[in-house]
């Protein structure tokens, strides 16, 4: 009732004021958010996150290691979303009762590279695993993630498919992430196993070729989960919750379809 009685410009005023709060309530708040380097190193989250900020009003702080850390700093409660890059650990992490809400995201593939001259002949290989045999018997450098990664994984995984233990001299577990073991597997000559998209995003820096791809094994999906809040009450629930609608929406998965580099798209979208 006393609200009639304010001249309607100021009415006005209040309500647009109310309006603005409404749509900023939430502003200043961050995002934590852990993830695997090829998604930071390619440049995919600085083409994509700016649009999410603006629309959420918050910023995203965006912890780049690998698929095990990552996790790792979910089962931790120290951020509130996940986006990575091992199905079989992801499952494991949500079945334990760190994660909830799992969505498919994306995807890419994981290739073999290798100096052109190729001389364990891995243009010649029939399967992912072939390919690690000929690396392995022709005694030429293979550098490994060895930092419990995605890629690392599905590296492991081809090992043991091809029965074979990685070891030795010519075998050098780097620890590091996948732009620093390209470049070291270069300086080598050596051989290495790479997700498609950080390869394309550091082609130019490296003297490094495709050589095996193409393998359904080497299928390489990526997922995004949020720490579930009822383990940890103090993550920000409500902000991943968001986070996770928006990237499987269609404007989500349209920006993710769009992101380009030296002419080729990295990931490809694959939210239901």
């Amino acid at each position: 009732m006393i609200i009639n009685r304010v001249p309607f410009f100021l009415r006005a005023l209040f309500g647009a004021a109310l309006i603005l709060g409404s749509l900023t309530a939430h502003s200043g708040e961050s995002l934590r958010l852990a993830s695997t380097t090829s998604t930071e190193a390619t440049g995919l989250f600085k083409f994509i996150l700016p649009v999410f900020e603006k629309q959420c009003a918050c910023s995203v702080s965006v912890i780049a290691v690998g698929t095990g850390k990552a996790l790792k700093l979910g089962e931790n409660g120290d951020v509130d979303v996940v986006l990575v890059h091992s199905r079989a650990d992801e499952d494991q992490f949500v079945a334990q009762g760190f994660g909830v809400d799992r969505r498919d995201v994306m995807y890419n593939d994981f290739v073999v590279v290798g100096p052109s001259a190729d001389p364990a002949n891995v243009r010649m290989s029939k399967s992912a695993a072939n390919a690690f045999e000929r690396i392995h018997e022709s005694g030429q450098t293979f550098v490994s993630r060895g930092d419990e990664s995605g890629t690392h994984k599905k590296e492991l995984a081809i090992w043991k498919a091809a029965n074979i233990a990685a070891k030795g001299a010519a075998y050098l577990a780097a620890g590091q992430g996948m732009s620093e073991v390209l470049l070291m597997a270069s300086e080598r000559g050596g051989y290495t196993l790479s997700d498609r998209s950080t390869y394309i995003a550091l082609k130019a820096k490296i003297d490094l070729d495709i050589l095996f791809s193409g393998d359904k094994t080497l299928h390489n999906p990526y997922g995004v989960i949020a720490v579930n809040p009822a383990r940890f009450p103090e993550i920000n629930y409500r902000l991943a919750k968001q986070f996770i609608n928006w990237i499987t929406s269609k404007e989500g998965q349209k920006l993710i379809a769009s992101f380009v580099v030296n002419g080729q798209q990295l990931f490809f979208p694959n939210s239901e």
